[in-house]
C-alpha cells in the first residue's frame, strides 16, 4: 500500500495506484474510530462476539482471539472487520461503561483521572495548586473541644482531598 501518516498510520494514496477507493475507505474507517472516540469499555481482553460496526473498545493487556497482538490499542468494529489504532500521547476516549474519560499517557490508559492546574467554575478559580500544610489545633488558653474537633475535621478533609499538604 505504501506510505502512512506519521501519527495514526493512516494509509496514504500513491500516484498511479489502482483501486484508490480501498485505501481511501480504510483511512476513513480509521478516522471514524479516532475522531471524538467513544468506547464501550476499557481493558477488555476478548473481542465481543456481538460487536456491531461503529462500536469500539480499548483492548486490555492480554488480548485473545482477533485482538491478539493489539494490547492497549483502540479496536473498532467496521463492516470489514476489526480495525486497530495504536494510541498516541494525548488520546482521550469516553468510556460508556465507566461514564468518564480514559486517557493514554504512554504508560497506559488512565480512567477517571483529571489532570489540571486549576479548576474554574463560571470563570472563577475554585481549586488551584496545593497549598502549604496547616497544623492541627493544640494548646491555647481556652480549650473548646467541639470547635477544635470541627477545625481538625476540616483540615483532615482538605488533606485527604489533596488541597493542602500534611503539616
Amino acid at each position: 500500500m505504501g506510505e502512512e501518516t506519521p501519527r495514526w498510520t493512516l494509509p496514504l494514496l500513491s500516484a498511479g495506484q489502482a483501486q484508490k477507493e480501498v485505501t481511501h475507505n480504510e483511512a476513513l474507517s480509521l478516522l471514524d474510530l479516532v475522531v471524538q472516540p467513544c468506547v464501550e469499555a476499557v481493558g477488555l481482553n476478548a473481542p465481543p462476539t456481538d460487536a456491531t460496526p461503529g462500536q469500539a473498545w480499548v483492548v486490555g493487556y492480554q488480548p485473545t482471539g482477533a485482538w491478539t497482538g493489539h494490547a492497549r490499542h483502540l479496536a473498532g468494529m467496521t463492516a470489514g472487520g476489526w480495525r486497530f489504532l495504536i494510541p498516541q500521547p494525548g488520546l482521550s476516549v469516553w468510556s460508556r461503561a465507566d461514564r468518564c474519560r480514559s486517557d493514554w499517557d504512554e504508560d497506559g490508559w488512565r480512567t477517571g483521572r483529571v489532570t489540571a492546574r486549576e479548576l474554574l467554575v463560571e470563570g472563577k478559580k475554585v481549586v488551584g495548586p496545593q497549598q502549604s500544610g496547616i497544623a492541627l489545633t493544640e494548646g491555647g488558653q481556652v480549650i473548646d473541644l467541639q470547635a477544635r474537633s470541627a477545625v481538625d475535621a476540616v483540615i483532615r478533609a482538605l488533606r485527604n482531598h489533596g488541597l493542602i499538604a500534611s503539616a
